[in-house]
């Protein structure tokens, strides 16, 4: 097992949460904490470490893409020009990650700060059937969205981290 049954943050005792709303962001939390959990005890290096040529698919990647990905969904939201990309060109979250603790602590920091920003613009909707932005996607339509992305993710993360060291689990 990943994590002991007992010690995973992710269980939690008493009923599930009522009401769509509180369901659909009790699944997103423990994604988000999923890939953390993926990642943790790596060294830069294992982090980087690609998949198999010539898939540029790494963890450091995942969380730069996540990153990037919060933020494109806050662009969903509004009329308003784009917000720019944090890491340049098509697929550069994933091309340009290098072995290096600052560019894990900038991932982190990016990660933290894009999901804290997208959680403050999406609870500012209160109806999950409201259609926002170019697109009048509706605010339901982007939670599970965010909850598909993070859990497809996950199943990379894991398959990546039983690469680096042998570690599978839930």
């Amino acid at each position: 097992m990943w994590a002991d049954p007992d010690d995973d943050p992710r269980n939690s005792e008493g009923p599930s949460p009522d009401g769509e709303l509180p369901t659909l962001q009790d699944y997103l939390k423990d994604y988000r904490l999923t890939l953390r959990m993926k990642c943790e005890g790596l060294t830069p290096e294992q982090l980087a470490r690609r998949s198999v040529p010539p898939s540029t698919m790494s963890l450091l990647g995942l969380l730069r893409h996540l990153a990037e990905v919060e933020r494109d969904w806050r662009n969903w939201l509004t009329e308003d020009e784009p917000l720019p990309k944090l890491y340049g060109a098509r697929d550069a979250d994933f091309d340009d990650v290098r072995p290096e603790q600052a560019m894990v602590d900038a991932a982190y920091a990016d990660l933290e700060r894009e999901q804290r920003a997208t959680d403050e613009a999406v609870h500012a909707f209160t109806d999950l059937g409201e259609r926002v932005g170019r697109d009048r996607v509706s605010i339901r339509e982007l939670l599970v969205h965010r909850i598909e992305e993070y859990a497809r993710h996950c199943g990379h993360a894991d398959l990546l981290r039983e690469c680096v060291d042998g570690r599978v689990g839930q």
